[in-house]
């Protein structure tokens, strides 16, 4: 039997493959908003992206930076990258 989820994996890195950088980024400016906005922004993100889409979430609210890695790993996404430069945090995560 096999997984849906090993099958989403597997369909994500076909279509980057095929795709490659064509694939659609969203991003998600919610600088200057305190919690729950960039919690509920990138769990709307994640619900309305394709499998294996990237979703850029930036933001300014230190809670947030912690709150949101967690909720993408309890939605079974990925994070790809977490940077941050003078108070501004980007975090990229793979559907």
């Amino acid at each position: 039997m096999v997984s849906t989820t090993n099958i989403s994996t597997k369909l994500g890195e076909f279509r980057q493959k095929i795709w490659g950088d064509q694939m659609a980024e969203v991003k998600i400016d919610v600088k200057g908003e305190t919690c729950p906005v960039p919690l509920v922004e990138m769990r709307k993100a994640i619900r309305n992206a394709s499998q294996g889409e990237i979703i850029e979430v930036e933001g300014t609210h230190p809670a947030s930076k912690k709150e949101i890695p967690m909720a993408v790993e309890a939605l079974g996404s990925e994070i790809v990258d977490i940077q941050e430069t003078n108070g501004v945090w980007k975090i990229k995560i793979r559907k």
